[in-house]
């Protein structure tokens, strides 16, 4: 694992398209396209913003998304499909493909079993993330399940989790936030040829200091991003503040 620090979350999303934009470059160079993983969230915010304005042919490029809550539409505007069509896939000229999690299929096992067709055909290239303040990488909450072979699982979205998405401004209540998901499982997410993972915020300092120091277990699903080499992790100030003291 590779660590980045940034000044604010705007030069992270600046650091983190560029090392994209090179891999998802590389890649279309070496086999005529590329795979991503494209997550959601406060911490893709400048990622997307700069990917928009990226010189790249974007037909070559099928893009996965990583997870989505079951039985939210797509009309909500905290689900995910409408978080990447509107942050993402309208932004980039000609996207080759988007594959979405259809959360609110009425056969939500046989969305899983599409989704895990396709994605068992290709290689990805690169995988963009964040880090949940539970530790959670997608919806992997702890105790997190690092030994299902299965690209895409349904999971049972933690509490903690479930309050971000509140205090974040998603829902306006506890309630309102569904209590299942749709995720790319850790195996699959660890599958990608390079992680790419964004990390703002004071409030995501201990899940930082989780990554980069506590024992890796599913009781801390993050901890498993020091397996991998080709992961890249970029943090700001405040959210580095635990590992790196207070730089100003």
């Amino acid at each position: 694992m590779r660590v980045i620090m940034c000044e604010d979350k705007h030069e992270m999303g600046y650091q983190a398209a560029q090392l994209g934009i090179s891999l998802i470059k590389e890649a279309i160079e070496r086999k005529g396209q590329a795979v991503i993983v494209v997550a959601t969230g406060l911490s893709q915010f400048s990622l997307y913003a700069h990917l928009g304005e990226a010189n790249l042919d974007w037909s070559k490029v099928e893009a996965f998304g990583l997870n989505e809550y079951v039985n939210l539409p797509d009309t909500h505007p905290s689900s995910f499909r409408y978080y990447l069509k509107t942050r993402f896939v309208k932004k980039v000229q000609h996207l080759g493909a988007f594959y979405a999690v259809n959360g609110d299929a009425q056969d939500l096992q046989a969305e899983i079993e599409r989704l895990n067709a396709l994605i068992r055909e290709k290689d990805v290239d690169v995988a963009f993330l964040g880090i949940g303040e539970n530790g959670h990488i997608g919806f992997n909450d702890p105790p997190a399940n690092f030994e299902t072979n299965a690209p895409y699982i349904v999971v049972e979205l933690e509490e903690r989790c479930r309050r971000q998405q509140v205090s974040e401004g998603w829902f306006a209540t506890l309630e309102e936030v569904p209590r299942q998901a749709v995720t790319m499982s850790v195996r699959q997410i660890l599958k990608a040829k390079n992680l790419v993972c964004s990390v703002p915020d004071q409030r995501k300092a201990r899940a930082v200091a989780m990554c980069l120091y506590d024992q890796i277990s599913v009781y801390a699903p993050c901890t498993v991003l020091r397996t991998k080499k080709e992961c890249t992790l970029l943090l700001d100030r405040p959210s580095s503040l635990l590992v790196m003291g207070d730089r100003r």
